[in-house]
This record gives structure tokens, C-alpha cells and sequence, in this order.
């Protein structure tokens, strides 16, 4: 029986002889921090993105921390949706800020501008929308709108939508800022760091400089900000540039296999798919179905493990930050739309250089297991 597994990472073979003559190189000249392929996975991730700037970093956690350092919520109420990472409501603690969270979008597991405005406050600053999964939601417009008729900013937690978009607009383009990770289950990694973009010239100054240790310049050793050590090495860069030059690829093996499940999945009688807005373009960082009814995720999941060879891949997310015990205190009561949809969806194994005939193992063994 094939395994098929939860996520792989690709590396081609030609790609880490590419990756393993720079590291080489930078070896041998000693500049193994903020050098020139810092510098060119910069520019290069800004232009995926649209942007004017990127700030590359040592995590997706440190990029968002930066950004909220930058802009300044210290004392301050930002809304974070409950159904995110730890990071997401970690980093506005850490910023000096106050996580209040929000209930979720059920169309895309974002959030909804009507949630949005029952959680504002005299003290709120601004929102950080989550892209799960690598889907933008079809109300990015209207909290667009609602940012600007509040007088607020917006941050994009887009850790999972590298090269994802909605009408034309990019990941990474439609708030103050954007902050990516490069984790290695990510569609791109570089192995540990982050990424800030935006087109603001103001935090991409700041950005830089909460970085490294908070200096003026690299150069110059004059601390003007409390900032930290969040700075990408020469080797980390090299790699993530590797698999950025890569990304169109790996998106697209990603996206086949999804249509795959699209089709397929049609049949279901207790199983539906996420579904993607008409004019988005989704990475499928993430594969989301949802279940019509509860079940036991736990035994399902060693089911299609021990019967079928199928791993799954984690939720998005598995419990809500408003049950996490390091976020209780924040909790604003009852959540139940993410109570609810948190419990019951499911993640497919979607990955790059997955086969078509890995996709329909995964197929075989949910229509056994789930109908």
C-alpha cells in the first residue's frame, strides 16, 4: 500500500546543487547575514507581491511583531480571529497590544466585517485578517472599506497565501503591511524566516531597523528602537529565494491536485469543500472540507492512517484561540461559529509534486471512512 503522506517538501534535484553552490559561496566570503541574496529575496518576494518593499526576517511570527511594533498599538485593542495560530494574538501581547477576538466567516474562515464591528471598541486600533488556508475572503473588500471608515489599519496574517490573490490584488497588497512565513510546511520555505511587505515607506523603515537589534543602520552601532535579533541569514535567504523562483510550480501542482478534490468530492454526501471566491487565485496551502456532521477527527484520522496509508494534514485550527489556555483571559465569551467549524472540517493532503493517483487513494479512503 503507497503512503500518502500529510505534506512533503520538494527540492528538486538541480535546485539543491543551485542552493548548495551559494551557500558555498557565502561560506567562503564570511557575509552570512543581510548580504546580497537578503537583499535579491527581497526584491523578488516585493514583486510577487506588488509592493514597493520587503523586509525579510528570521520567522512569519517575528514579521508580524515587527509590523505591529511599527505601527504602534501599545495600549491598544486589535481584532485577531479566533480561529488562527497562536502567533497571530502571541505577537499583538508581545507588541504591547490587546488581542480581542472575533468569531469567523464560515465562507472562507476569515473575518466578517459584521464581526468585525461588534467587536470595536474606543481602544481599537485595527484588525490582522488571516488568509486560512491561502484563501483571500470575498469580504477583503468590505473590510477594506470598514478600516477606512473607522479610521483604523488593516494587517494581513498572510503566512499561508504566498502568491494567493483576489481580484488581481496579491497577498501581501491589501493592508498597512503583510507579514509571511517560510516555515518548512509552508508552499514555499527557507527553512526557518519571514517576510514583511508593504507599501508604506514609514514601517518598512522601521521594519528594518526593530530587526536588527533595533539600530539606526547596519553600520552604525546606534540603538534607537528596543528592538531584537530577527534577521534572515545569507543561507536561509539563499534557499527561500530558490523556492520562490520555484513558486509558480509548486502552486500549480498544487492547484490540479485541488481540482482533483473539486470534482470529486461533488459526490459526497458528508463532505464539502472550501470553496475559493470567483476571482481569487488560492495556493492551496491548505486543502479545507468541511464535515456535515461531527465526528471523531481523532479516529477517523488513524483510521485513513492504518486502513488506507492517508495522513491529514493539521486544521485550521484544531481548537480556537478562545479555548487555548494561554488566551483565556481574553476570551469575550462563547464563539460559536469557530466552536462549531473548528471541531468539524478536515485539511486533504495537498503538496507539491503530489500524483493524481495519490489524490484519489485520499478519495477512496474518505468515501470508506466519511460517504
Amino acid at each position: 500500500m503507497i503512503q500518502v503522506p500529510a505534506a512533503r517538501i520538494q527540492f528538486l534535484p538541480e535546485d539543491r546543487m543551485w542552493i548548495a553552490d551559494r551557500i558555498q559561496e557565502v561560506l567562503a566570503t564570511g557575509q552570512l547575514t543581510l548580504g546580497k541574496y537578503g537583499a535579491q529575496f527581497e526584491v523578488e518576494f516585493a514583486r510577487l507581491c506588488g509592493v514597493r518593499h520587503a523586509i525579510a526576517v528570521n520567522s512569519g511570527t517575528s514579521a508580524l511583531e515587527i509590523i505591529l511594533r511599527s505601527i504602534g498599538i501599545e495600549g491598544r485593542d486589535v481584532i485577531v480571529p479566533t480561529n488562527t495560530f497562536f502567533a497571530t494574538a502571541a505577537a499583538v501581547v508581545h507588541a504591547g497590544g490587546f488581542p480581542v477576538l472575533a468569531d469567523m466567516d464560515p465562507a472562507s474562515f476569515s473575518l466578517h466585517p459584521e464581526t468585525v464591528e461588534r467587536c470595536l471598541t474606543p481602544k481599537t486600533a485595527g484588525m490582522v485578517v488571516v488568509h486560512i488556508g491561502g484563501i483571500i475572503s470575498a469580504q477583503m473588500t468590505a473590510l477594506q472599506d470598514l478600516a477606512r471608515r473607522k479610521n483604523l489599519w488593516l494587517v494581513e496574517d498572510a503566512a499561508h497565501a504566498h502568491g494567493s490573490s483576489l481580484n488581481s490584488i496579491s497577498a501581501g497588497a491589501f493592508g498597512v503591511a503583510g507579514s509571511f512565513s517560510f516555515y518548512p510546511t509552508k508552499v514555499m520555505t527557507s527553512a526557518e524566516g519571514g517576510m514583511i511587505a508593504t507599501n508604506d515607506d514609514g514601517i518598512a523603515k522601521e521594519s528594518r531597523i526593530y530587526r536588527d537589534q533595533g539600530k539606526a543602520s547596519f553600520t552604525v552601532n546606534a540603538h534607537v528602537r528596543m528592538g531584537y535579533n530577527w534577521r534572515m541569514s545569507e543561507p536561509h535567504a539563499i534557499i527561500g529565494l530558490k523556492h520562490l523562483q520555484r513558486l509558480r510550480a509548486m502552486i500549480a501542482d498544487r492547484q490540479a491536485i485541488a481540482a482533483v478534490y473539486d470534482k470529486e468530492l461533488a459526490d459526497f454526501e458528508n463532505l464539502y469543500p472550501l470553496r475559493i471566491p470567483p476571482d481569487g487565485i488560492c495556493n492551496y496551502y491548505k486543502y479545507i472540507a468541511v464535515l456535515r456532521r461531527r465526528l471523531d477527527r481523532r479516529q477517523l484520522k488513524a483510521t485513513l492512517r492504518e486502513r488506507h496509508g492517508v495522513s491529514m494534514a493539521g486544521e485550521v485550527y484544531e481548537e480556537p484561540l478562545h479555548k487555548q489556555p494561554v488566551f483565556v483571559k481574553y476570551a469575550p465569551g462563547p464563539l460559536p461559529v469557530a466552536e462549531d467549524l473548528c471541531s468539524r472540517h478536515i485539511c486533504l493532503p495537498v503538496f507539491s509534486g503530489m500524483q493524481e493517483s495519490e489524490a484519489f487513494q485520499v478519495l477512496r479512503a474518505l468515501k470508506e471512512a466519511v460517504g
